[in-house]
């Protein structure tokens, strides 16, 4: 009998149109008694692209070339999609797997790191939803860390190259190649992993320097900076901030870059503000010549990727279950954070990001 009955994908959500903007934002902060002003600014963020995520609909193309990469792999699995924030919600979903009588479903979430938002928390809201379905819930089992598989780097790394190919030729030796993931607390980033042992930055770091080692020999400098920060300035948080080293670059004399959002699946909303906005703004006010990477969102070696993780989970014993310890990526919040609004799309990552 194979272990796994459902294929289940878990991502972060996002509004789909100008109503669903707010309250979208205040599902993300509810809790943290955010003043209504704060979140209107970053409403005009979405508003800025019609109200509309990107999120849900990269959501929606990844499961079609799941579906289609499950088939033409001789897999069959009922696919099943659930959001943190936003329609389809995790807990109706998991309801919905109960009453089509899943017992046991694989899930992949739109993250690859270890941190308490891009791991831990999805781990809550799965085990959240389970107890909203009841006795009939199924069991649900999260895939881990996938930042160094090759599925997810060579995509990566093809979208690195056409991205150096972007830039005006004859700066396109010296770019500088600055790798960016969404900035969180130092303390968070400290308790990542199982037992806590500051793998935030470590994936991060190593992800981006197996992409740098596939784009070429041609001895792209790098380096890793983070975004879209969200904490008081009390409060310590990875850095440097992109577009802060940015302006470092500058100075030093980099005349291009190519930004690789590395810490996301997808481009979602913190990659098409933050990134193509924000860093692009910047950079063009430095005098930069600016290109950004794309996500892999649905390269076919990413949705090959997510076939092989589920494969090998259906291989294995019987008795195999979560790739995440029980003591994975644990965070308590402090007061003063709690009191601040989240990161807009974590992947969802993550975020797949999505």
């Amino acid at each position: 009998m194979p272990a796994y009955d459902a294929f289940l994908l878990v991502s972060f959500g996002g509004p789909e149109g100008p109503d669903e903007v707010m309250p979208f934002l205040e599902n993300v902060t509810r809790g943290r008694n955010i003043p209504p002003e704060r979140l209107a600014s970053v409403a005009e963020h979405y508003y800025a692209f019609g109200g509309v995520s990107p999120i849900n609909q990269q959501c929606r193309d990844l499961l079609a070339a799941v579906r289609a990469d499950f088939s033409a792999s001789g897999l069959s699995l009922p696919v099943y999609w659930g959001n943190r924030n936003w329609t389809p919600y995790l807990t109706d979903t998991v309801r919905a797997m109960a009453d089509d009588g899943v017992r046991r479903a694989v899930a992949f979430v739109t993250s690859a790191y270890s941190s308490y938002s891009s791991c831990r928390q999805y781990l809550d809201d799965i085990e959240r939803a389970r107890a909203a379905a009841g006795p009939d819930a199924p069991r649900i089992d999260k895939i881990g860390r996938f930042y160094d598989h090759p599925g997810f780097i060579e995509p990566f790394a093809a979208s690195t190259r056409t991205a150096l190919a972007a830039l005006p030729a004859d700066l396109r030796d010296g770019a500088h190649l600055v790798f960016t993931a969404h900035s969180i607390p130092v303390a968070m980033a400290e308790a990542s992993g199982p037992g806590g042992g500051n793998r935030y930055v470590a994936e991060l770091t190593e992800a981006a320097r197996l992409i740098t080692e596939r784009v070429a020999g041609e001895g792209h400098p790098w380096t890793l900076a983070y975004q879209s920060r969200s904490g008081p300035p009390s409060q310590p948080w990875l850095e440097p901030d992109v577009c802060d080293h940015l302006e470092d670059l500058a100075k030093a004399g980099t005349k291009a870059v190519v930004v690789i959002p590395v810490g996301f699946v997808s481009d979602h909303m913190e990659v098409r503000h933050d990134l193509d906005v924000e860093a692009a703004r910047s950079a063009d006010s430095l005098g930069l010549a600016f290109a950004r990477a794309a996500t892999p969102g649905t390269h076919p070696r990413f949705a090959a990727m997510i076939t092989e993780l589920v494969t090998e989970r259906l291989a294995g014993p019987e008795g195999t279950g979560p790739d995440c310890p029980a003591d994975c990526c644990r965070y308590a919040r402090p007061a003063r954070e709690r009191e601040q609004p989240a990161g807009r799309e974590w992947q969802q990552p993550g975020a797949s990001p999505a």
